[in-house]
């Protein structure tokens, strides 16, 4: 038997942790989603990002268990929203590269005050979309999933299924795990979108995990940090080829080979450490986990 918190009781236990998962992030989503129209900033729009993963994390961790299209439809919502935040985020990335080497790359000053103008525009077009978020439904739907969670989750499997969900992302990151290529980045940032999942998940069941390791959440962080360094440096410099193509190339090759370097690092630096993904949950759902003396299903 898996040794978890909730081995030997009532599987009600593992239905109420995921209705106080689910009521949680639910208010915290709607929490920074307010605070988000009221004083919309970099720092506000960054929690609501945060809080839409987490409350899409719960409902994704539900679908695994029981694919109902409800689900699927309020995932899709939550994906959307963030496809909205995502162009605020590369923005945010590339600012804050470009504050940290531009007294060293004195060439990246035209690129800097272009991509201010870009997130100013990127703010006020943002600022109109969040406030047309459709809270209503979305509620709607949640107070439907808590229904149904509530009154028809009570299969004494729940707990297994649940750990079960996040086999199968862990299991979906060590397949991409053996496609990487150093000389592909696309390869590793397959991973990261896999890890990602994962992630998230891992974090959101470990409080039913006896003698979890919660300095595994800090090394997950660092994992999918190494990824989005990766990540984050072909961003940039798609970006400023863009910004490039009709100026002076002298200037972006400059550029160019600094960030070739800094890539090639960030390349060597994930996969030094790649394997370390073994360390964070068990191989299978018949083997123990990496850590202490938890059990197995």
């Amino acid at each position: 038997m898996m040794d978890t918190i909730v081995a030997n009781s009532p599987e009600l236990y593992t239905g109420q942790f995921l209705l106080h998962q689910l009521e949680k992030n639910w208010k915290s989503y709607l929490k920074e989603l307010k605070h988000c129209r009221i004083e919309f900033s970099n720092e506000t729009v960054h929690d609501l990002r945060a809080a839409t993963r987490r409350i899409m994390t719960i409902v994704q961790l539900l679908y695994a268990i029981s694919p109902r299209p409800r689900l699927q439809k309020i995932i899709r919502t939550f994906e959307n929203q963030l496809d909205e935040l995502d162009d605020w985020r590369d923005t945010q990335v590339i600012l804050a590269e470009i504050s940290e080497t531009i007294l060293e790359l004195p060439e990246l000053n035209s690129f800097q005050k272009q991509q201010k103008l870009v997130e100013e525009k990127i703010l006020r077009v943002l600022r109109k979309k969040v406030k047309k978020f459709n809270v209503a439904e979305l509620s709607k739907r949640i107070r439907r999933v808590h229904h149904f969670v509530e009154t028809e989750m009570e299969d004494d499997n729940l707990e297994s299924q649940l750990m079960q969900a996040v086999d199968d992302a862990y299991l979906a990151t060590k397949q991409r795990l053996g496609w990487v290529d150093p000389g592909r980045p696309v390869t590793i940032q397959w991973v990261g979108m896999a890890f990602k999942l994962f992630r998230y998940m891992a974090e959101m069941v470990h409080p039913l995990i006896r003698g979890y390791p919660n300095e595994n959440l800090k090394l997950m962080y660092q994992y999918q940090s190494l990824i989005s360094e990766i990540q984050d440096a072909d961003v940039f410099m798609q970006t400023l080829a863009d910004f490039f193509e009709n100026r002076s190339s002298s200037d972006l090759e400059t550029i160019r080979c600094y960030y070739d370097r800094y890539h090639a690092e960030a390349v060597a630096a994930y996969t030094k450490e790649m394997e370390s993904v073994h360390l964070f949950w068990r191989p299978a759902p018949t083997q123990p986990f990496p850590w202490g003396n938890a059990g197995s299903a």
